[in-house]
């Protein structure tokens, strides 16, 4: 089993930054990418960010481009979501994931992550 344990998370004003880490122990060498996924109060779980765990390839959601930043230290077993210029609208529980599913069904589908964090909360406040 895939142990993920994400952290950084809490309560910041609009416009200030946080760094989440998640750290993942087990079996992690099947992995082609980490996610990193949010859910807000009434909304459904969404696409944040992802990276390769071997290679530089990353993607985005719109919503987050050129404020958030992902990327990944494979020695400490961590990826990092550093999370600047932050609005309220980005107050929600924030997952990490791992997928071994097949690189050419893309990275953006929660459903084609097979492990996920405890998820920690962030909070924006305006």
């Amino acid at each position: 089993q895939v142990q993920l344990v994400e952290s950084g998370g809490g309560l910041v004003q609009a416009g200030g930054s946080l760094r989440l880490s998640c750290a993942a122990s087990g079996r992690i060498f099947s992995t082609y990418y980490m996610g990193w996924f949010r859910q807000a109060p009434g909304k459904e779980r969404e696409f944040v960010a992802a990276i390769r765990w071997s290679g530089v390839r990353t993607n985005y959601a719109d919503s987050v481009k050129g404020r958030f930043s992902i990327s990944r230290d494979n020695a400490k077993n961590t990826v990092y979501l550093q999370m600047n210029s932050l609005k309220p609208e980005d107050t929600a529980v924030y997952y990490c994931a791992t997928d071994t599913g097949p690189p050419y069904l893309g990275s953006r589908d929660a459903h084609l992550y097979d492990h996920w964090g405890q998820g920690t909360q962030v909070t924006v406040s305006s």
